[in-house]
């Protein structure tokens, strides 16, 4: 009997996650997407994962260029990430950002930046799983942004 979506959706509310923004830049045209589904998979050599909706721009670019960014949001960044996970046009006007050394945007103000570039892309149903061999890193202090319960929360959240 398969799965029903809304019991998949509510059991996985229940996952604790840290937001993250994946950016990438082809020439001038640059693009992002919030994603949650971002983790560790290797510390020789260092190596992430995020998982991309298969329909994204974002995913098409990174798939085309090869580099991308992932930008950890600190606990004041809910807004950027809203904005960050609607479709269409990205806020890079208003968001404040600089281009990494492989030229994909980091936000202002995140808690870390890793700059990328793919290693492998797996198909993962309606979302690909990107490997990325972390080629720069940085990490700024403060509080995560996180997701719970279909809510962004914060470490000093009480309820």
């Amino acid at each position: 009997m398969p799965v029903a979506t809304e019991s998949f959706r509510q059991a996985l509310s229940r996952f604790a996650s840290g937001v993250t923004v994946v950016t990438v830049a082809a020439g001038d045209e640059l693009h992002g997407m919030t994603a949650s589904a971002f983790a560790s998979v290797s510390l020789q050599p260092p190596r992430i994962l995020v998982c991309l909706d298969k329909s994204s721009r974002t995913r098409a670019l990174l798939a085309e260029v090869r580099d991308f960014a992932v930008s950890v949001l600190g606990a004041n960044q809910e807004e950027i990430s809203r904005a960050f996970a609607n479709t269409g046009p990205k806020p890079f006007e208003s968001s404040n950002h600089k281009r990494g050394e492989n030229g994909a945007p980091l936000l202002d103000g995140a808690l870390a930046w890793l700059e990328c570039s793919v290693a492998e892309i797996i198909d993962g149903g309606d979302h690909d799983i990107v490997l990325g061999n972390v080629t720069a890193c940085t990490s700024a202090e403060g509080d995560p942004l996180i997701y719970f319960d279909r809510r962004y929360r914060s470490l000093r959240d009480d309820g």
